[in-house]
């Protein structure tokens, strides 16, 4: 069995992220299969707009406002953000949460 590549945090993080989606988006979430770092939020999951918003304030509630997924979306262009993945934001909240303990330290 060959190892897992994921870090644990990277792990944990993907894990909350994809409960928070299923939270935001519904258990028919469930039926596209396994999210992934490599799962994108346009193609792969289709959301929406509102979701985005919410899946935003859940983001923040969990990490804190470093997180801003909302602002990370804007320093996007368009093709960005629809190829955009949840390992993309897996990697975003990972550094902004180490720099916070950083600084915190």
């Amino acid at each position: 069995m060959a190892a897992d590549p994921l870090p644990e945090r990277t792990r944990t993080i993907l894990a909350e992220i994809t409960d928070m989606l299923v939270s935001v988006v519904g258990d028919e979430l469930l039926v596209v299969g396994e999210i992934t770092c490599a799962t994108t939020f346009n193609d792969d999951l289709a959301l929406e707009s509102i979701e985005f918003v919410a899946l935003a304030e859940l983001l923040q509630q969990r990490y804190g406002p470093s997180v801003d997924f909302l602002g990370l979306l804007a320093e996007k262009d368009i093709d960005q953000i629809l190829a955009m993945t949840v390992g993309e934001l897996a990697a975003h909240i990972d550094r902004v949460t180490v720099a916070d303990q950083a600084c915190a330290s």
